[in-house]
């Protein structure tokens, strides 16, 4: 079911790429306090921050036209190694006809993480969630889109999870 659910993250992923083309700061991998950062530093981590909110709600607004096969297209090599387009597209298309259409989205989080290997291809993630209502759906829904840095520097969209 992991895996499932991040194959559906990292193919969404990619499709970031198309629309958070700025290049990642140069920050360490592992993730800093806020306190501990320049100002500069907070500068940039804010403006990142503003960058993949709207790269993200862009992505959940292609899935909410259903453009799955144009986020698939463009998504992480991470999000492709993971799952075919095909089982993106209809994992996606299935969770997403359970709750009928999308209502108000709101923001919730933005986080970063590295990971080594292991469950989660090695990399830096930035994950954005936001809480959705959903016509069929009592409570609102977390939206989960996860963006991993490529090797050319690029964010793009590593997945799409519905909680």
């Amino acid at each position: 079911m992991f895996k499932k659910t991040l194959l559906t993250a990292l193919l969404l992923g990619a499709s970031a790429g198309a629309f958070a083309q700025s290049p990642a700061p140069a920050t360490p991998a592992k993730a800093q306090a806020t306190s501990t950062l320049t100002p500069q530093q907070k500068a940039l981590l804010e403006k990142q921050n503003v960058q993949m909110a709207r790269a993200a709600l862009r992505i959940a607004q292609m899935v909410d036209q259903n453009q799955l096969g144009q986020i698939w297209d463009q998504s992480s090599s991470v999000a492709k190694q993971s799952t075919s387009k095909s089982d993106f597209v209809s994992g996606v298309s299935s969770d997403r006809s359970k709750l009928g259409a999308a209502g108000e989205r709101r923001l919730q989080a933005i986080t970063r993480t590295a990971s080594k290997g292991g469950k989660v291809p090695a990399g830096m993630y930035v994950n954005v969630s936001y809480a959705t209502h959903f016509a069929k759906a009592q409570r609102p829904v977390r939206e989960l889109i996860s963006f991993h840095l490529d090797s050319d520097k690029v964010w793009r969209v590593a997945g799409y999870t519905l909680r």
